[in-house]
């Protein structure tokens, strides 16, 4: 795993920290443990997929979907590291 350098300066965990473990976790089929581990999980992969689908394919309009996930994600980062760190 790739550490996380956020952590390593500033000792508190940043929006993305436990990414990779979900996304592990995730492909070993363990779809409500790679939840758990990180509520964005989903979302996340979402976004960068259509992220790269604007990148490969020039005729297509994604940029509203983008901007929508975008916001979906960042409520489901936000809510997962206020649950993470308040409620467990």
């Amino acid at each position: 795993m790739i550490p996380c350098l956020f952590k390593k300066l500033f000792e508190i965990e940043c929006l993305g920290c436990g990414f990779q473990r979900s996304l592990f976790l995730l492909f070993q089929g363990e779809f409500s443990a790679a939840f758990k581990m990180y509520p964005a999980i989903f979302t996340s992969l979402l976004f960068l997929i259509f992220c790269a689908l604007h990148f490969l394919d020039k005729a297509g309009n994604y940029q509203k979907i983008i901007w929508k996930m975008a916001t979906i994600n960042i409520v489901f980062m936000i809510g997962g590291y206020y649950y993470k760190h308040f409620y467990l």
